[in-house]
This record gives C-alpha cells, sequence and structure tokens, in this order.
C-alpha cells in the first residue's frame, strides 16, 4: 500500500512538472519574440510593429504598420482581446502577447520591418482571409459590419438594419471616409456602438442577414452617409445635414 503511494505520488508530481514545463516554453517563446514590456496607447518601437503586424496577420488590424500605438491600434487589440476571450482593455500584456503568438505561429516579419520588429501580414497571412463577394471584402470585414449593425440598430425593422450596413458600405466608397471597413466603422465619433462598447456583443443572423443584403446592393437609405436617432442626438451639427427618410427610429441623411 505504501509502495503504491509512493507510485501514485510520483505520477502526479511529474504530470504538474511536465504541464508546468510546457506552460513555461510557450511563454519563453512569445517572451523570445515580444520582449517584456507592457504595450498602450503611447508606446512606439519594435514591440509596436510587431503586435502591428501580427494583429493585421490575423486581419484585426488595417491601419499602417509604423511601431506608433495610438487609437487605431487599441481598438485592434481590443478586439482581439475579446474575440480570443481576454480582457478587453487594449492593454498588452503577458496574456495577450502569449495568446497572440499563439495565434500567429506561421507569421514572419515582411522585408521591410526593423530588424527585431514585425511588420504588416505578408502574402501568407492575407490569403488566409479569402474574398467573399464582389467588393472585395474579408470575412473579419463582414463580421465587424455585423458587429456594428447589431450594436447600432438591433430594435430597428430589418430595412433599417440594412440601411445602417449600407451607410457604412455608401462611407467605405467616398473619399471623405477611412478607405477601409475597420476605418470607418471605428473612426473616432463615428458610431455611437463603438463609443458605448456595443460594438462586441455577438451578433444575431439577422445583422448578418442584413450585411449580406447591403454588400448584394440594397441599400434603403438610398445612399445615405449618415443617420441619427432624433430622440437621442446631441449633435447639433447632424441636424444640419440633408435629411433623405426616416426608417424606424433613426433619420437618414446626406
Amino acid at each position: 500500500m505504501k509502495n503504491r503511494l509512493i507510485v501514485v505520488t510520483s505520477l502526479i508530481v511529474l504530470v504538474l512538472f511536465g504541464t508546468f514545463s510546457l506552460l513555461r516554453s510557450h511563454t519563453n517563446e512569445a517572451a523570445e519574440t515580444f520582449s517584456s514590456a507592457t504595450l498602450k496607447v503611447g508606446s512606439s518601437g519594435k514591440d509596436v510593429y510587431e503586435l502591428q503586424g501580427r494583429l493585421k496577420y490575423l486581419g484585426y488590424y488595417n491601419g499602417k504598420i509604423d511601431g506608433q500605438f495610438g487609437s487605431t491600434t487599441k481598438n485592434a487589440v481590443t478586439w482581439f482581446q475579446w474575440k480570443f476571450g481576454l480582457k478587453s482593455d487594449g492593454v498588452v500584456g503577458a496574456k495577450t502577447k502569449l495568446k497572440l503568438w499563439e495565434a500567429t505561429k506561421a507569421w514572419k516579419p515582411t522585408a521591410d520591418s526593423p530588424s527585431t520588429g514585425g511588420s504588416g501580414g505578408g502574402a501568407t497571412g492575407d490569403a488566409t482571409i479569402g474574398k467573399s463577394n464582389r467588393l472585395g471584402l474579408t470575412d473579419n470585414d463582414l463580421k465587424i459590419m455585423a458587429n456594428a449593425v447589431y450594436g447600432e440598430a438591433r430594435g430597428e425593422p430589418y430595412e433599417g438594419q440594412v440601411a445602417v450596413a449600407a451607410v457604412i458600405l455608401n462611407r467605405l466608397q467616398s473619399q471623405s471616409f477611412p478607405n477601409s471597413i475597420y476605418g470607418v466603422i471605428f473612426q473616432p465619433g463615428a458610431f455611437t456602438a463603438v463609443a458605448d462598447g456595443q460594438i462586441y456583443l455577438t451578433p444575431n443572423e439577422k445583422a448578418k442577414e442584413a450585411v449580406e443584403d447591403a454588400i448584394n446592393g440594397w441599400d434603403p437609405s438610398g445612399g445615405c452617409l449618415y443617420y441619427f436617432n432624433p430622440v437621442t442626438a446631441t449633435s447639433k451639427w447632424i441636424w444640419t445635414r440633408t435629411q433623405i427618410k426616416t426608417i424606424g427610429k433613426h433619420i437618414f441623411c446626406m
């Protein structure tokens, strides 16, 4: 009996040691790429180059790979953290670095990267995100659009949800707005759902269908670039826009 207890105890120790070694090995591998510094808004340098490159490889970051941790990088980090079950605070500590490293093991810096830093996702990374429709939008574009529609208009008539998706696409094609879906949605002050965090709610099938209908050419807004709820709107400027139509609680305007 005593010998059996010794054997069982030894096995438990070996299993625990092996698990600890595996975790330590993964952490060390992540540390060999990123430094130990915590990254947040205002950070800069080689770690941020790598951060932006890995996020772009996964399709979460569509900005310039410049090694500057600004609001666009923070939004990409927050989106990644939310999708991977981490605390969505936009701060890149050890847990976020490890999770990002695990998700991008095939990522490699491109030729224009700093010698030990990261860069944009190369052809290999971009190839994993297929062109899914006639506008050339990626799967991640469609996902964040559905998030935006759900966060902004889930209580609206279906036509109103399609109209919100159409406004996003109209802005994408306008020279007055960013030239990416991510840039349009996360443009500072553009959408209430981004400001209050509802952009990170899980969209339902209706929101996803609304995005598909908008992409396929249905624009209930009539080409509008803006919309607002007259009951909750606080901007005097939005009332100066030319109003085209009302759908549900939203007024769509140019």
